[in-house]
């Protein structure tokens, strides 16, 4: 039963008969896992905590990074460096304190999944990254519950209905992952900040139409959306009857091996590998040699290094008539991956003294020159 004080929050619901006081009692009774609480997680949380969605829990082990404030509203200023399911649950019991929240401060692994996600109703999966969402997905799949699944990238996102009964699974979508630093991350591709909100808000609306079971859910439907073109497509799913979903052969797996990250010891550094500092110094002792910057050239506006040349990673092969290929060479990225590809590039070509900067620019900041701005 509703208490008057509920009757009066959820008043605009109550009167609409598409939920009702039968709907909002659904709502109330309600469980609802959310995996992640950061761009995508943050819109989700908000508005299932302000429907009235009973119990929700929360599965998040990061920190708050001023970095993320540009799209992760759950989050303020003032909580960063603190860990995000405690941000998370403080905005969402000032928005509802009605509300029952459950934080998992901790990693989803294989060992874990399982039991988390065993009492609740429905899963949300807020993640970015390809391993976590195998495991969400394998996991829904054995626990016959219901994935509310949304990814985005830069100014696109899609959303749809992973596990339900008679629907596919993430699987029969990707039945493989895409090879490891094929596709770039939010950090390395970056994401229009409002685009988690668009996204986000259109898994609450289905979370809660599941719960309702109103309307027409993204149950064999994939959600396409296109900020830039302000456009909105459809695809349809079909569940995959070879399948580990539909064969009945699904079982948790080691999945970062499974999506070709292999954990390695940290590796001594290469001969190939410099450090931020050591160019520092090769800097100041005025040594001979060229700092190639290979990011692109939005991002060589944000911040640089002084004395570095700006050569896009994708622009080195047909600009190389420009190196001469006996000379000394420091490449840098933000973060080291794409100046290593350029490095092969070089070496490839002939030239003998290529060294990689590790870290990047992001490094460079950290050990050297705080004014560069990190990004």
């Amino acid at each position: 039963m509703l208490t008057q004080e509920e009757v009066s929050r959820y008043s605009r619901h109550l009167i609409m008969p598409e939920v009702g006081v039968e709907g909002q009692e659904k709502l109330k009774a309600a469980k609802v896992l959310l995996i992640g609480t950061g761009g995508l997680g943050a819109p989700v949380a908000m508005y299932l905590a302000a429907a009235g969605v009973g119990t929700i829990g929360l599965v998040d082990f990061d920190v708050v990074d001023v970095s993320n404030l540009q799209r992760q509203v759950i989050h303020g200023t003032k909580d960063i460096g603190k860990k995000k399911i405690d941000s998370a649950e403080e905005t969402m019991r000032d928005i509802n304190p009605l509300v029952k929240i459950i934080k998992h401060d901790v990693a989803l692994t294989s060992e874990n999944a399982l039991d988390i996600m065993r009492d609740y109703d429905i899963i949300a999966d807020g993640t970015d990254n390809f391993p976590t969402r195998f495991l969400i997905n394998d996991a829904c799949v054995l626990l016959n519950k219901p994935n509310v699944y949304a990814s985005i990238f830069r100014f696109e996102g899609q959303a749809t209905i992973f596990a339900a009964e008679g629907g596919p699974c993430y699987r029969c979508l990707y039945p493989e992952p895409p090879p490891p630093g094929l596709v770039p991350s939010c950090a390395e591709g970056g994401v229009l900040g409002i685009l988690p909100g668009v996204v986000g808000l259109i898994q609450a609306t289905e979370v809660v139409k599941l719960i309702l079971g109103a309307g027409e859910p993204l149950i064999g439907r994939l959600l396409l959306y296109d900020a830039l073109a302000m456009r909105f497509r459809e695809l349809k799913l079909r569940k995959n009857p070879e399948c580990v979903c539909a064969t009945g052969e699904m079982k948790l797996i080691d999945y970062d091996h499974f999506c070709g990250i292999v954990k390695q010891p940290e590796p001594p550094p290469l001969v190939n590998e410099i450090g931020p500092k050591e160019v520092k110094a090769m800097i100041d002792e005025r040594k001979d040699f060229i700092l190639i910057d290979v990011r692109e050239p939005h991002e060589f506006q944000i911040g640089r290094i002084p004395t570095s040349n700006l050569i896009p990673l994708g622009d080195l092969p047909k600009r190389m008539a420009e190196l001469d290929p006996n000379a000394q060479y420091v490449l840098h990225c933000k973060m080291g991956g794409r100046s290593a590809k350029g490095c092969d590039v070089l070496r490839a070509a002939g030239f003998k003294r290529v060294l990689n900067m590790t870290g990047g620019i992001t490094a460079w900041s950290e050990q050297v020159d705080p004014s560069v701005p990190k990004y």
